[in-house]
């Protein structure tokens, strides 16, 4: 009788429990609340305001966009169209600004890749509601992107209806896609922002420099960022050249500045006007010569941000010159046979290349640049 009565209550527990495991067919019927999923009190087919995805314990790995495959066919959902081709490689070499590879491969470890229904499901019909299906997380994956550089999301931009020979017309988009890359973008030499501060309203951004000379990663500033940024069917040409009006808070528009540039004052950036190149002289009192202009800044001040005052006394940097390895050559100077013999100290006192060499410990009446110890060259 004990053992009946343990069964019955079992039971009695355990079918609530297992009901809520399926919340419906329909799940807006169901007991969900909306904002488990939407951000806005009433989601559209046009608008449906989704939340970002709650992808927890996140594990994946980076893979060189030179060492993945160039084409997938998605054919998992082919009953009307033609399997997508997607153009793997060339996502991959933009990805870096918006996630990397875990953007789309959000759950996988050392090995290979897992194909998207090992969590997915196949069937709209399923148990976890939280969890979206093949096609959803196809579509939400790419959609969006879409949407808002070609401002519509037309079926055949993705899928081309079957004909009669299918695997030709398969090829033939293939061939389309295949081998395809990015193309190289065109990097701003310097934009220049207009903003709110009465002081100075005009802050100018020289990309170039930052790019070339300071040798700064593009993810340290272009982080999360959709192709938007780029690609827009609406935007003309000349778009790119004109002043941009800051629109964002005043904390994220100097949030990506503050790493190097928390020290500085805000005359330093925002002035009346559009200003021109970062000019060594002006900003540090130090004139660079024709050997370290070409430079870049990391090569003498480190990688470390932002950079620190350097000793400017030529031996800091190269301790190792002498008479062995230092062909003099370079500096426009070719020494006669001489001077080509005397240690770099007996003419540069205390090593110091930044002054004129003392002749006077030697000659008398001999005064450089009037006297050489040796003849002008022709330097590249």
């Amino acid at each position: 009788m004990k053992k009946i009565i343990v069964i019955i209550f079992l039971l009695t527990i355990s079918l609530p429990l297992s009901a809520q495991k399926n919340p419906g067919k329909d799940h807006a019927k169901s007991n969900v609340n909306c904002k488990t999923c939407h951000v806005c009190d009433v989601p559209t087919k046009d608008d449906p305001c989704l939340v970002p995805c709650p992808r927890e314990k996140m594990k994946t790995v980076y893979e060189s966009p030179d060492k993945t495959v160039d084409v997938v066919s998605l054919d998992e959902l082919s009953k009307k169209y033609l399997p997508v081709t997607f153009s793997h490689r060339v996502h991959a070499q933009m990805s870096v600004l918006s996630g990397g590879c875990g953007t789309c491969h959000h759950y996988n470890t050392s090995g290979p890749i897992q194909p998207c229904k090992n969590c997915h499901q196949t069937s709209r019909k399923r148990d976890d509601i939280s969890k979206p299906d093949l096609e959803a997380a196809y579509h939400r994956q790419c959609i969006t992107c879409h949407r808002e550089w070609s401002h519509g999301t037309s079926c055949n931009s993705c899928h081309n209806l079957k004909t009669t020979n299918k695997e030709y017309q398969k090829e033939e988009v293939k061939k389309k896609v295949k081998g395809k890359v990015h193309p190289a973008l065109i990097e701003p030499a310097k934009i220049v922002f207009e903003t709110k501060y009465e002081k100075g309203k005009m802050v100018t951004f020289f990309h170039d420099d930052h790019t070339k000379k300071f040798k700064i990663d593009c993810t340290s500033c272009h982080k999360n960022e959709t192709c938007l940024k780029c690609h827009d069917v609406n935007k003309t040409s000349n778009e790119k050249s004109k002043i941009i009006r800051a629109q964002k808070s005043l904390d994220e528009h100097h949030k990506k500045c503050f790493s190097c540039h928390k020290e500085d004052k805000c005359e330093s950036c925002h002035l009346g006007k559009p200003s021109e190149h970062f000019d060594h002289k002006k900003r540090t009192g130090w004139v660079l010569n024709k050997f370290h202009d070409e430079l870049s800044c990391a090569k003498c001040h480190g990688s470390k941000i932002p950079y620190s005052k350097l000793d400017t006394k030529c031996v800091n940097c190269h301790k190792g010159w002498n008479i062995e390895n230092f062909k003099h050559t370079i500096t426009g100077l070719q020494l006669d046979e001489t001077h080509a013999q005397l240690n770099c100290e007996d003419c540069h006192e205390e090593k110091n290349f930044a002054v004129k060499p003392v002749c006077s410990n030697c000659h008398e009446n001999f005064i450089y640049p009037k006297q050489k110890p040796g003849k002008m060259v022709r330097t590249k």
